[in-house]
């Protein structure tokens, strides 16, 4: 019996050695011809050779193992020191099989246990010595915020808002998300408690998943920041909701349902909505509906609503509806949408729109719009490719097609009376043979339009010729710095997607003096050849990055050994100079950072009483391939464009393959992961930073978020391993010291310590967080609000939930 149980498992350990071996060292042949590593082959061979020893002389077939482990072991510490997520997945794999190997009847001989395995027993505790060792190796940039930043306080006059309320997105147009609140401290904020969970109602429905559901790339998220006026909250949902809940206790007070027409919503490939406006007509202007709230409709329309009833306003546009669509001629169903809450100042309802990028290159205008505030009529327009560029349309005018969109949160600086405004880029994101001049002079740029006649005062752009699709996605927030005479420079500081921030003087558009900007060479070979690129783009030099080093072979990760091989073939097969390489025809890119940004629609927030900018990160790399559209249009592929936009979608995901009808091109687009699902890109995967404006340095930076929620095939079932995580959604910071951020994939809101950026508090949400919480006071308690419902791109789970917390607020029910 025991002789058949060891041949039993020896047979099986033989099978299980050839299979890996096999696949090691034809994929490692692979990879040295494409001039990678040469360990993968060699690791190959050496497994081959033990299986087939294994029969005869299992002691030496043992010994060639262990040897394998030591030499693995060396190699991993040479390409990535002591990084234990890069020993990880280098010898984990391997270590694991060692000792399976190690137990009693697998390769067994006459000799007592381990008489005969003393070499593998050896190699594999220094295997796993070095691995245990590399855990404690830090992955932060430790540091504190000086005692006197610390409590230091300043007047900002043009923050006329009151501290106990948050009445637009960022808290104060500026843009700031900074709380002059300061009942919660690092001192106290082990109270922090949840005061009340409400549910909105809004959820998810079929089709709506962007993982399972039958319409691939259609994604439900709750990505909203709600608005806090008085005693109330004010919020819109996915669905175009438009609520309003008592700021103390949660209690919905009213909800307007718009019914967006059912035909948009199911056309729409992003279901979000990210806040809502307030603004109060002023006294001398007649109209029965004095406070208003201003939300975006799903199917291309804003509504006004009594901010006491939930009733549309009866004398805005046509009974409290504009449409969108107005000025843009034809506009298929999909193609224009607004996600972020329009800016509302000054009589002025100023608001761009989503644009479905890739589809085509005569997509409609992506021209800023601005309404008169009480009645809903046109009062300017933008529109870069129209003379003059600012002008008041028609009925009859249609704004100039495929010019580049401003689709995210706007902010303002009410006393120099200018919007700031984020452009995108000329349709199709990853092609520019068609645009034209008027498109790449204001495509990935910051706008400063005049709120109230929609004057052009500047433009500064941060990529040139956009074929990444580095969009601007969230206006620049304001700061006032020291200028080098003692003088006080008004600044804003805009973040992009590259992980570069640019400080400018608000004033001008120029950068700030000590904050230059140089032009450096990117690569340039490889770009289609109907196409151009810029030789160089714009790099802020005396502010810190959060652009990732480029990447390396030695950079490719994954769950073992052996799907990280696949990531290093595909490496060396992809075109890639480092960032800034444009897509190739025919062979596929590595774009990284790429357009899920280093920092997305989130943006940065400032204190600015201690002179500090806090943004949170994620890094994942994503490719992109352009091919020939004619070949796919013959193989039916891809449908012809009939010039509705109703053609039904491309086979396979809609985002994954662009269109890009008239172009020569369609676009393969999608984030780099390997046959697991799981990131070709090692971790650290996000970070959150904490940077002097003053100083210009990094004051602390840490990883924030964990693998809890994230497995391989996008399973929600992992170790809580703490890598960092992808994150879509902002952070906020009060007076008392305290950073609170959800965003993360692991469905936490977290807290913290803004001198050292340590985690000080966290509470397991009962869906994704992938929101900018609030802050507010209210019966004389600091309440701190996120909204938990999940983001479909990000894989987190969907729900319907604001949650509140306070210091002495109740527990709530245990988040699932």
């Amino acid at each position: 019996m025991q002789q058949s149980y060891t041949r039993l498992w020896s047979g099986v350990t033989a099978v299980l050695l050839a299979v890996i071996g096999l696949f090691l060292f034809l994929g490692g042949l692979q990879l040295l011809f494409l001039g990678g590593s040469w360990f993968y082959a060699i690791a190959g061979g050496i497994l081959l050779a033990a299986t087939v020893i294994s029969f005869r002389n299992p002691i030496l077939a043992a010994r060639l193992y262990a040897g394998l482990l030591i030499l693995a072991t060396l190699w991993a510490l040479l390409e990535v020191g002591f990084n234990i997520w890069g020993l990880e997945v280098r010898l984990l794999t391997l270590g694991i099989l060692g000792a399976w190997l190690l137990l009693p009847g697998v390769w067994r001989t006459q000799s007592p246990w381990l008489a005969d395995k003393r070499e593998l027993a050896a190699a594999l505790a220094f295997c796993y010595a070095v691995i245990i060792g590399s855990c404690f190796a830090s992955y932060s940039i430790n540091g504190t915020v000086p005692a006197d930043r610390m409590t230091a306080t300043t007047s900002t006059p043009q923050d006329t808002v009151p501290a106990s309320d948050w009445p637009f997105y960022g808290r104060t147009p500026q843009g700031e998300r900074y709380s002059p609140l300061a009942q919660i401290t690092p001192d106290n904020i082990t109270h922090l408690k949840r005061a009340w969970v409400t549910q909105t109602g809004d959820t998810q429905q079929a089709g709506e998943d962007v993982v399972t559901g039958p319409d691939s790339g259609h994604e439900f998220n709750l990505e909203l920041t709600p608005i806090k006026v008085g005693n109330t909250l004010y919020m819109c949902t996915p669905h175009s909701w438009v609520i309003a809940m008592d700021a103390a206790s949660g209690k919905i007070k009213w909800k307007y349902d718009p019914h967006p027409a059912k035909e948009d919503l199911a056309a729409n490939v992003y279901l979000a909505c990210r806040g809502v406006s307030y603004y109060r007509i002023p006294d001398e202007v007649q109209t029965s509906c004095r406070e208003r709230i201003y939300s975006p409709v799903a199917d291309a329309r804003i509504v006004a609503v009594n901010a006491e009833t939930g009733q549309p306003c009866e004398d805005f546009g046509d009974h409290g509806f504009i449409s969108m669509r107005d000025y843009l001629g034809h506009v298929p169903l999909g193609f224009h949408f607004i996600t972020s809450p329009p800016l509302v100042m000054k009589n002025r309802l100023i608001t761009g729109g989503w644009i479905f990028d890739n589809q085509a290159n005569f997509e409609p205008s992506g021209a800023v719009r601005a309404f008169d505030a009480t009645t809903g009529k046109i009062a300017w327009v933008w529109d870069a490719g129209h003379t003059p560029e600012t002008f008041t349309p028609t009925p009859d005018d249609i704004l100039t097609p495929d010019t580049p969109n401003a689709w995210g949160v706007y902010t303002a600086d009410p006393e120099l009376g200018l919007a700031y405004v984020g452009t995108g880029n000329s349709p199709p994101d990853n092609w520019g043979g068609t645009r034209r001049p008027f498109d790449d002079a204001t495509s990935s740029a910051t706008v400063a339009l005049d709120i109230e006649t929609g004057e052009r005062r500047w433009i500064y752009q941060t990529v040139h010729h956009d074929l990444w699709d580095m969009d601007i996605p969230s206006g620049p927030s304001m700061v006032d710095l020291p200028g080098p005479n003692g003088e006080t420079i008004p600044a804003l500081v805009q973040s992009t997607k590259r992980g570069e921030f640019f400080v400018l003087d608000r004033r001008t558009g120029e950068p700030v003096p000590g904050y230059p900007v140089a032009e450096k060479s990117v690569p340039t070979a490889g770009h289609a050849p109907d196409d151009r690129v810029s030789p160089t783009q714009p790099y802020p030099t005396a502010m810190p990055s959060l652009t990732p080093p480029d990447l390396k072979e030695t950079d490719m990760w994954g769950a073992t050994l052996l799907d990280q091989m696949i990531c290093r073939i595909q490496y060396r097969q992809s075109a890639y100079e480092g960032q800034f390489t444009p897509p190739h025809v025919g062979k596929t890119t590595i774009v990284y950072p790429a357009f899920y940004g280093i920092v997305d629609w989130q943006g940065i927030t400032i204190d600015p009483a201690r002179k500090l900018m806090f943004a949170n990160a994620s890094y994942l790399p994503f490719r992109i391939k352009l091919d020939h559209r004619t070949t796919l249009e013959q193989q039916g592929i891809l449908p012809k464009w009939d010039g509705t936009g109703n053609e039904p979608l491309p086979k396979g995901d809609a985002l994954a393959l662009s269109p890009n009808y008239g172009t020569p091109y369609v676009a393969y687009t999608n984030p780099w992961l390997n046959p697991l699902q799981v990131p070709c890109k090692g971790p650290v995967w996000g970070t959150l930073t904490a940077i002097d404006l003053v100083t210009k340095k990094i004051v602390w930076q840490h990883p924030v978020g964990t693998t809890r929620d994230t497995g391989p095939f996008r399973t929600h079932n992992n170790l809580p391993l703490p890598t960092g995580m992808y994150n879509i959604g902002g952070n906020i910071v009060t007076k008392g010291g305290i950073v609170f951020m959800g965003a993360t994939a692991d469905d936490y809101l977290r807290a913290f310590d803004v001198a050292t950026g340590q985690v000080i508090w966290r509470d397991r949400l009962p869906a994704g967080g992938q929101a900018t919480p609030l802050s507010y006071e209210t019966g004389g308690k600091q309440y701190v609000v996120i909204a938990a419902g999940g983001h479909g791109g990000l894989g987190t789970r969907s729900g319907d939930y604001i949650v509140a917390y306070t210091l002495d607020g109740k527990t709530g029910e245990p988040a699932p």
